[in-house]
């Protein structure tokens, strides 16, 4: 009897060893493959001008999905979302090139994964927007790839990024192309010269050659007898790299493909409407991406995460609304949020006064860039192509059935007031659920959230938030009196103060506003002060320009105010101010950087410097 015992233990002792195997037989391998700075201009897409063979074959064996938006235009915001299954603005970590901390409990998509089983592999990107970039994977880099698993029966989650689409790409000569230039199809708002029609057509060379490469890991795949054990998903990082679709905010900068494959022996994984060959409807975007390869993989979906799994074992329910966000990109900064229900797309500008296009040094190495400015200069575009080189309305509203290149803005039409409506207070709310960190300015934000990270000081300051982003919608919209204003800006809440004084910044002026901005430009807060100089410089007046302009070079110091405020009071001044030669000399003598910079941005005050002298 004591014998029997023995021998059951020893069974089933065995068979506990085996059952983490026998688990891992039973769990799908996930292949991530993206491509960087393209959107839906593939063959599968219905572009009839793009030569995509290799991913209109994979599309033909998966479900590709018909409105997918990268909630960034650009990557790094972009893959911080991804990473964190959270949207970036509620990390504080929407500006391009930024270093935020995050809280130590949020844990990213690869440590999760890892921690479920699975071994994680990326090749070889990662470019998020932490302080000391890890992402918790068990391999990055060039060499990176499922086949250095510790062995076979280990699933792996294996990202393979293809970076020979991006925008640095477009414009590198000597070129020989494959595309007709004269045949590229152009949006409404580009110009149609030469210059144009050559970045366009190697835009989609150079997106050919991505879909070679797309065809590559696949034959690994098969090589690797992985087809049946291994889901499949092929999406681009944002919309192309072509100026006005990269870092806007529009379809044209968020609109990506999205194709997921799902072999037959995990098919009870796949979302309800899964066929092969067939279209979904279902809107999604990047933050859906890390809860959907947790459910897959059947781990346990963090609460923090704000996006919704789209396959796997517990699918949620889609929403009706996805939403995108810009920040600060490169030396410029803007904020921007958008939203789409897969027909219309709403704006919401928050720097209205701030032209669409702005000099970013590196996007103005692109021909396509250089040239449209050139052409606007000179007086020789039309409506559409000239828009984006002006200044901005609060709010858009686009009809992408009858409008795809987004140029005609309905926001003013009185047959779709109730849908501006119903856009704005989804835009707003999406923000309060969300503590959407962009209504701090970025200095603000880092002074403010010091002693913890952006995150964590959001959750503790959950009313102020709130708060905050009401006043960002009621000092824009009119709704608040210029008397509302001038009290505000006695508020001893630097955030409030901000946005009291750009409300009166963007207001008509009286003489009584004129005092309280010449007050606020020596207000404690750099952002509150370059905020009140903005708004003096609108006057008219010549001493107030005046004073608002050698204030401002003064906070442009960086060794003074840092950098975060160097950059905010350059981008006024680059944009606002006619400089004398004595301005342009002080200009010359400020500092480019300091020793220890922020994480990622020490080079963007010495460019816009370079830029305002020149």
């Amino acid at each position: 009897m004591q014998a029997k015992r023995y021998c059951a233990a020893i069974f089933f002792c065995l068979l506990a060893s085996f059952q983490p195997l026998m688990a891992d037989q039973d769990r799908p391998n996930i292949l991530w493959i993206t491509s960087e700075d393209n959107g839906p201009e593939l063959g599968c897409y219905g572009d009839g001008y793009a030569d995509t063979p290799n991913i209109d074959a994979l599309a033909k064996k998966s479900l590709r999905y018909k409105t997918c938006w990268s909630n960034a235009p650009v990557c790094a915001p972009a893959r911080t979302t991804i990473i964190s299954g959270m949207y970036a603005t509620s990390l504080g970590g929407q500006h391009m090139r930024s270093g935020i901390k995050i809280p130590t409990q949020v844990k990213l998509y690869p440590q999760l994964l890892r921690e479920s089983g699975y071994y994680t592999s990326n090749r070889s990107k990662t470019d998020y927007n932490f302080d000391g970039e890890g992402g918790g994977w068990n391999e990055s880099g060039r060499n990176a790839h499922w086949r250095n698993r510790p062995n076979d029966e280990t699933p792996f989650f294996s990202v393979f990024n293809l970076t020979v689409s991006h925008e640095s790409k477009i414009r590198s000569r000597p070129h020989q192309w494959k595309h007709d230039p004269a045949a590229a199809p152009l949006p409404a708002y580009h110009p149609d010269t030469p210059e144009v029609r050559k970045d366009w057509a190697q835009y989609y060379d150079k997106v050919s050659e991505m879909d070679a490469q797309v065809g590559e890991i696949l034959t690994e795949l098969a090589a690797d007898n992985l087809d049946d054990s291994t889901i499949v998903f092929y999406y681009g990082d944002h919309g192309s790299g072509m100026p006005r679709s990269k870092r806007w905010p529009f379809n044209s900068g968020l609109s990506v493909p999205l194709l997921l494959h799902i072999p037959e022996r995990f098919l009870s994984l796949a979302p309800p409407e899964y066929e092969v060959g067939a279209e979904s409807k279902r809107l999604t975007s990047f933050v859906d991406l890390a809860p959907t390869a947790l459910n897959l993989a059947g781990a346990t979906i963090p609460r923090n995460m704000q996006g919704k799994a789209f396959a796997g074992n517990q699918i949620e329910e889609p929403a009706k609304y996805i939403f995108g966000f810009r920040g600060r990109m490169d030396e410029r900064i803007d904020m921007v949020r958008s939203c789409t229900d897969g027909r219309f797309v709403y704006m919401r500008h928050f720097y209205p006064e701030r032209p669409y296009l702005k000099h970013v040094d590196y996007m103005f190495q692109t021909p396509t860039t250089r040239i449209w400015k050139q052409e606007f200069d000179a007086g020789n575009l039309n409506e559409a192509q000239a828009k984006f080189w002006k200044s901005k309305p609060v709010e858009e509203l686009f009809d992408l059935r009858h409008d795809p290149d987004e140029v005609q803005n309905l926001a003013e039409s009185e047959k779709h007031q109730v849908r501006l409506a119903e856009m704005r207070t989804a835009v707003k709310n999406w923000m309060l659920d969300t503590l959407d960190l962009g209504v701090l300015p970025e200095a603000e934000m880092h002074r403010l959230a010091s002693k913890s990270s952006p995150r964590s000081y959001a959750i503790n300051h959950e009313s102020e938030m709130r708060r905050w982003i009401e006043l960002s919608f009621k000092s824009l919209d009119g709704t608040l009196k210029s008397e509302d204003l001038i009290k505000l800006t006695r508020s001893a809440d630097s955030v409030e103060r901000f946005w009291a004084v750009r409300g009166l910044a963007l207001s008509e002026f009286n003489t009584q506003d004129n005092v309280r901005l010449i007050n606020a430009i020596r207000d404690p807060s750099p952002s509150v002060a370059i905020a009140a100089c903005e708004g003096l410089l609108r006057t008219g007046n010549k001493a107030h320009i005046e004073m608002a302009t050698l204030r401002l070079l003064e906070l442009a110091d960086v060794e003074e105010y840092g950098h975060f405020s160097a950059i905010a009071a350059l981008n006024v001044i680059d944009m606002n101010v006619r400089l004398s030669q004595s301005h342009q000399e002080k200009l010359k003598q400020l500092p480019r950087s300091i020793k220890n910079p922020p994480p990622r941005i020490g080079k963007y005050v010495g460019k816009l410097l370079d830029h305002a002298v020149n």
